[in-house]
């Protein structure tokens, strides 16, 4: 019998529930059941399919604070992120019900008189999904609401730090009516299930969040099978405040991008690159606003930063600062930890590290917590070579009023993601993913159901006779 896995509240470390982990023949079994329940599924008219989600999306608002209240307890954020987050969730489900009704084919001028040339899109199969603990609840439907609104059937492995919201997202899924078999959850360790997942004849694609090298492994053994693929990989996102930047605007937004669960999330500044005709100015406005931030329990509603997840990422966080400073960086703010290993939490203040450079570790590896590195430089196309300087590529960010300097920057910024002047520019209507090792594939907007199907074509001869 495996060790249930222990879901604990990572700003008190206090025992949430214990999940039974799923055997790997409890998981084959799933596998199965979610390949044969395609065939009726993908058979469903789209507006059936669609109605469904619509009814889904209700029922997840209808239970909204409830929901937010179980990510709360599971995750860390702040209450109020993550009543948003289910929003968020449902707006992807809202985007891809109507979606479903809009699965076109076509026709093609054919090269003879005789024939006739007709395309359709129809459903890849079975999905298998792995999400991130740091949004639970939308990282899931950003990959089930397209899967089945094209008509595929779909399980998904959830984090072991934050299952119970993916599995309360699934039981509401079930009582408005979509199958049990057409979206399932297995519960387990990560490379084992991944493993179950990428052998399995029954699953046509992989869908994954996390982590570059977890998504280089599962392309790996994908390969074997060709399995299709849909990669959210890792990032390091630049900021970049030119000269003439709106002070107040890059601030305000730096702080929406930077600290929003705590750092915790793949999209949010790595790292801030100022003009340095600028610094001061922009330094000042950021540390006080950065200092009035409050840190605490995500239940408490003045909390603004949350917990770290876990040891392993609060260590990842301490040593990456601990080896800016040693390396010459200056603390405008922060380096505060409030951490207990016996009890099981790990909180850091926010943190400002000034005259950072390209030797520290900060500048190479994502940080996933809320520490900001400042960076300064002289000419915009600086800003451009050192943000461009990292394998990864998902988002970016600049703050510039000058359109000619916003549209350079557009042009030769290497990231699938881009505000301009806008820290949150993420959405269901918008295509998410990422350039270079930061994955493969989109999530959201138009683009988003294209993952999950097939095209195929009919050619008609004799069509006249």
């Amino acid at each position: 019998m495996s060790t249930p896995i222990k879901v604990h509240n990572p700003a008190t470390g206090e025992l949430l529930k214990e999940v039974k982990v799923h055997s790997n023949e409890e998981i084959k079994q799933a596998l199965e059941k979610g390949h044969l329940a395609f065939k009726k599924w993908s058979k469903v008219n789209a507006h059936t399919r669609s109605k469904l989600l619509k009814d889904w999306s209700r029922i997840i608002q209808k239970h909204k604070e409830e929901i937010a209240k179980v990510m709360t307890l599971e995750n860390g954020k702040p209450l109020k992120e993550s009543i948003g987050e289910v929003d968020y969730a449902t707006s992807y489900i809202d985007w891809y019900a109507e979606e479903a009704t809009r699965i076109y084919g076509r026709t093609i001028p054919a090269s003879s008189e005789s024939k006739r040339i007709i395309v359709s899109r129809q459903p890849i199969g079975l999905v298998a999904a792995i999400t991130p603990w740091n949004f639970p609840a939308a990282m899931m439907t950003r990959k089930a609401a397209p899967a089945l609104a094209a008509g595929c059937t779909f399980i998904i492995k959830p984090a072991e730090e934050t299952p119970l919201t993916t599995m309360r997202l699934i039981k509401l899924a079930h009582e408005v009516g979509i199958p049990q078999d057409a979206i399932q959850y297995v519960n387990g360790n990560g490379p084992e299930v991944g493993s179950l997942f990428t052998d399995s004849e029954h699953v046509r694609k992989i869908t994954f969040t996390g982590s570059t090298p977890v998504g280089k492994t599962l392309i790996r053994n994908s390969a074997d099978s060709i399995k299709h693929v849909t990669m959210e990989l890792g990032g390091h996102a630049p900021l970049i405040v030119a000269e003439d930047a709106d002070l107040d605007v890059a601030v305000t937004q730096t702080i929406l991008s930077k600290f929003r669960n705590a750092g915790q999330t793949c999209v949010c500044a790595n790292r801030v690159l100022v003009n340095e005709n600028i610094m001061d100015a922009f330094t000042e406005k950021l540390t006080k606003a950065v200092k009035a931030l409050t840190v605490g329990n995500g239940l408490d509603s003045a909390t603004d930063i949350g917990p770290i997840i876990n040891e392993k990422g609060y260590r990842k966080i301490v040593g990456q600062v601990k080896d800016a400073i040693d390396k010459g960086a200056e603390v405008l703010a922060g380096n505060e930890y409030d951490a207990n290993e016996e009890q099981g939490y790990y909180f850091v203040h926010p943190t400002i590290l000034k005259n950072v450079d390209e030797r520290m570790t900060i500048m190479e590896e994502e940080t996933f917590g809320p520490v900001l590195p400042i960076v300064s430089f002289k000419e915009i196309t600086e800003a451009v070579d050192i943000a461009n300087n990292t394998p990864y590529g998902l988002a970016a960010y600049f703050f510039t009023n000058d359109y000619k300097v916003g549209t350079y920057l557009y042009e030769h910024l290497n990231f699938g993601i881009i505000g301009w002047n806008d820290g949150a520019p993420s959405g269901a209507h918008v295509p998410f993913g990422g350039m270079k090792e930061s994955g493969i594939g989109r999530e959201g907007g138009s683009e988003g159901i294209d993952p999950y199907l097939e095209t195929k074509y009919l050619s008609i001869g004799n069509y006249d006779q």
